[in-house]
């Protein structure tokens, strides 16, 4: 059949801003009339035109509630802008990590390479009818859109009066790999669907040793347990943990891709990934006599990960820091050397002395995968993370969860190369320990207060940078909260001036530096689709290795007599039941306590505690 274009007049829809990770809404307003179509529209018009017309774009996402339907949109939408093709993943199923790949990597029959592509996904966020739905572009870099980009794309949205759809099209089987082929106006339109796990596997083969790994997995003295939380890491989960590393598949829970996640929440910490939790051995309320000895959890697309040992958290931020240190040693891929480290400004700088302690460059970024892409680009970076569960690499330009997890099989697999026989296995535990000792650690903890009213939250963050303007009345306040803090030397707003292409952003989150080397953090997060989320994050070094391991009944003496009962309990619900974790979350209760009078968050939100912790 030859398929007509239809030009369809429309009118501007408020509130069409990308975030940092695109336009995230909830399913409902997605699927009022010409929403959709217009972003998309807006989005073509936002970029050159060899980059649509006779291009090729790739269009999956984590197969949450109304990515079907939107992926016939899109589709319709792609041929009549004059799209040359559309590569799918089986079911719509790809990965964001994966999309990145198959933009970099995949060549098609026909020898053509992608331009870009849409991910359909919002991310860590709830699917469903009443949940949550997102849409992104990814350039050919296989990286999120530039703000250059997204900025002309929002710009479009107020102004749109049009957008061009092939109505007549026949929705694609995407479910049946294959290429389906239609005559258009200009020529021939192909849609390609092909399995969603192969080239990912490929890629990931060619960076870690599968048989070193795979010696581990299989040893009697190992087990593991992999939770993708009903998100898209399920459709890869089998195929290398159980197919090619040789796991259990009883090592693996909630892979089967969902709508709707399982009615759960695909978010990948302690508080949603309750039963990984549970099974490593972290809930007092369900013991376990033998947790596995390591595990991990994906989000919904993929792109986030945790990851856990026996009765042990490992934090985002200390964990892309012993990635950093061990990845000459235990990584193929950068057995050459690093190029540089990066993290975003929240996450804590325990990457900051792995780089210095290396002589390796080193990059402090804005939130978003975007601006770690720009110095892989240019061959500065080679690790990267952020303390909200990210972590990747330059193999592609968007985080890894999987990836993440397979490092950290490899630094597991490299030091326990001599103990599979007889020896006791060095743990997850042991590993981060040893990093501590060397390193110094980094006491950290974030809290998210989700939903806040969106007004509420800009005044909170407009008094903390009207604070910032006299730092003798920051100290004299905090000096009135706790006499034992030390003194603020450095509050800002960071600003971030990128090294490859000299832009600025501003506004990327309030900042406030004491004299000992903590730091309170205030940001408003760009992930959510109603109202704001503000994330406070505090962090304490401590260099003194006598101090690293630090007891609970030490942490505890100074602060019981000055914390309330009511915020104890607090922390005890939320992380009973081991010692290392009310070690680690006491040890930032002064800290905590300054931050939320400091903001005066009660005062503004209406908030006497956070959504979330980790």
């Amino acid at each position: 059949m030859v398929f007509k274009v239809s030009r369809v007049e429309t009118s501007p829809i408020d509130g069409q801003k990308p975030g940092t990770s695109g336009l995230r809404k909830k399913v409902k307003v997605f699927k009022q009339p010409h929403y959709l179509h217009n972003f998309v529209q807006a989005t073509f018009n936002a970029l050159s035109a060899d980059k649509v017309r006779g291009a090729t774009l790739v269009v999956s996402g984590d197969g949450r509630y109304y990515s079907k339907d939107a992926i016939q949109i899109i589709i319709k939408m792609a041929a009549a802008n004059g799209v040359r093709g559309v590569w799918i993943g089986q079911n719509g199923l790809l990965s964001t990590p994966a999309v990145s790949a198959v933009i970099r990597e995949r060549v098609d029959a026909n020898g053509s390479k992608a331009s870009g592509g849409f991910i359909l996904t919002a991310s860590h966020n709830p699917g469903g009818p009443n949940e949550d739905f997102g849409i992104k572009y990814n350039m050919e870099n296989g990286g999120p859109a530039p703000e250059g980009i997204t900025d002309k794309i929002y710009e479009n949205t107020k102004t749109i009066t049009e957008y061009f759809i092939a109505e007549d099209l026949p929705d694609v089987d995407i479910s049946s790999i294959g290429v389906t082929s239609f005559g258009g106006p200009e020529g021939q339109f192909d849609v390609d669907v092909f399995d969603s796990a192969s080239d990912y596997v490929k890629l990931m083969k060619s960076i870690f040793d599968f048989q070193s790994i795979q010696k581990l997995v299989t040893s009697p003295k190992f087990t593991l347990c992999y939770d993708a939380l009903h998100g898209v890491g399920g459709a890869y989960a089998n195929r290398i943990f159980v197919e090619e590393l040789g796991a259990q598949e009883s090592s693996l829970i909630n892979c089967t891709p969902k709508e709707d996640f399982g009615g759960g929440h695909p978010d990948p910490n302690l508080t949603y990934a309750k039963e990984l939790v549970a099974r490593m051995g972290l809930d007092k309320s369900k013991p376990q006599s033998d947790p596995p000895e390591f595990g991990a959890a994906a989000d919904g697309d993929a792109d986030r990960n945790m990851i856990l040992g026996k009765r042990f958290f490992v934090t985002p931020s200390d964990s892309v820091a012993i990635i950093a240190a061990n990845a000459v040693e235990a990584i193929p891929y950068f057995s050459s050397g690093l190029k540089g480290v990066a993290r975003s400004m929240p996450t804590s700088a325990a990457l900051d002395v792995v780089a210095k302690h290396l002589n390796l460059k080193f990059f402090e970024v804005p939130t978003g995968w975007k601006f770690f892409g720009n110095l892989m680009d240019a061959g500065m970076c080679s690790v990267c993370g952020e303390e909200s569960f990210g972590t990747g690499s330059d193999h592609i330009r968007e985080k890894d969860g999987i990836w993440a997890v397979l490092a950290w099989l490899s630094i597991l697999a490299f030091k326990n190369k001599d103990n599979l026989d007889g020896k006791d296995l060095v743990t997850v535990e042991d590993i981060v320990r040893q990093h501590w000792a060397t390193f110094g650690r980094h006491y950290y903890t974030r809290y998210d207060y989700e939903n806040v009213d969106a007004g509420a939250a800009k005044e909170l963050m407009a008094n903390l940078v009207k604070l910032q303007s006299s730092l003798p009345d920051v100290n004299k306040i905090i000096e009135g909260i706790r006499s034992d803090v030390s003194e603020v030397v450095q509050a800002d707003e960071f600003e971030y001036k990128d090294p490859v292409d000299g832009s600025i952003s501003k506004h990327q989150g309030i900042r406030y530096l004491f004299k000992d080397g903590s730091r309170l953090v205030f940001r408003l997060s760009g992930t959510g689709s109603e109202g704001a989320t503000i994330r406070l994050y505090i962090e304490q070094y401590e260099k003194d290795s006598s101090k690293i391991g630090r007891e609970s009944s030490e942490a505890l003496a100074p602060l019981v007599r000055t914390f309330t009962m009511t915020s104890i309990s607090f922390y005890f619900s939320k992380f009973r039941g081991t010692l290392f974790m009310i070690t680690f979350f006491f040890s930032v209760l002064t800290q905590v306590e300054v931050a939320l009078k400091l903001s005066k968050m009660q005062e503004f939100t209406g908030r006497s505690a956070p959504t979330v912790i980790t």
